[in-house]
């Protein structure tokens, strides 16, 4: 049996006594004597649920409703007891289970209405802004630099003598080194498709959003991966091609090669 809350048991208690003084009232004639206050106003528990209530409590108790009227009304009224009407029985549900109403909880003590903190920022302003400082700051000083140091050109192209060996500009040369291992297509297409591909997706297959290198192995080691590759090409490229393309040594033929 659920134990019926005691603010429920407390108005209910309030509400018999308020309606036992209001017949003692009419019961005297028009008597002085006033029952004392309750201290709720009045009762908006529906008369249901107070039969219900205490029928709950005779039971627990393991007496009978009329017995536990019969009682309440000798100890209010001077040793008179009344019969009390007939509780109706409760209404039972599936598997015999009751309904009662328990009580009301407002929606502001079980809701957490607290803002917590998150590690998000808009796009804009935000970032844009912070963005396009920074590309301004960087236009200034190449401007800035360009003035005053003058970029390593070499003489004008002649255009009947092809210097040899014939290098890209470094940026270039790990590209120029898949040339000479691979197919053009391959190398030119295929393979740098690849690589581009693979760090597009790499995002959406790391979705880690922890900051720290142990917590990011893959996106780390596709990065890793990718650099050390590109990196040993243009270095192959830049200090180990001489006349022809052909591979050399630096430390033997010397260093074939010009920013």
């Amino acid at each position: 049996m659920v134990e019926i809350p005691e603010h429920l048991r407390k108005r209910a208690e309030e509400a018999r006594a308020k309606a036992e003084a209001a017949k003692a009232a009419q019961a005297g004639g028009g008597d002085s004597a006033a029952a004392p206050e309750p201290q709720a106003a009045a009762s908006k528990i529906p008369p249901h649920l107070l039969e219900r209530s205490k029928a709950a409590r005779v039971q627990a108790a393991g007496g009978t409703p009329e017995a536990q009227a019969a009682e309440t009304a000798a100890a209010g009224g001077g040793g008179v007891a009344v019969a009390a009407p007939p509780v109706a029985p409760t209404a039972t549900g599936p598997g015999g289970h009751t309904q009662r109403l328990l009580t009301v909880v407002k929606s502001g003590s079980i809701q957490d209405v607290k803002s917590k903190p998150q590690d998000k920022v808009h796009v804009w302003p935000h970032l844009l802004v912070v963005e396009f400082v920074a590309a301004l700051f960087i236009t200034a000083f190449t401007l800035i630099f360009s003035i005053f140091v003058n970029a390593p050109l070499l003489e004008l192209a002649n255009y009947n003598q092809t210097p040899n060996p014939s290098k890209a500009p470094w940026y270039f040369l790990g590209l120029q080194e898949l040339l000479t291992m691979f197919h053009p297509m391959v190398a030119g297409v295929t393979i740098p498709g690849i690589g581009l591909l693979a760090l597009m997706i790499a995002p959406y297959i790391d979705k880690n959003p922890s900051k720290k290198p142990e917590d990011r192995k893959f996106a780390i080691s596709l990065m890793t991966i990718h650099l050390m590759f590109w990196a040993v090409l243009v270095i192959i490229g830049s200090f180990f091609r001489g006349p022809g393309f052909n591979f050399v040594f630096p430390w033997e033929a010397g260093l074939f090669f010009e920013l």
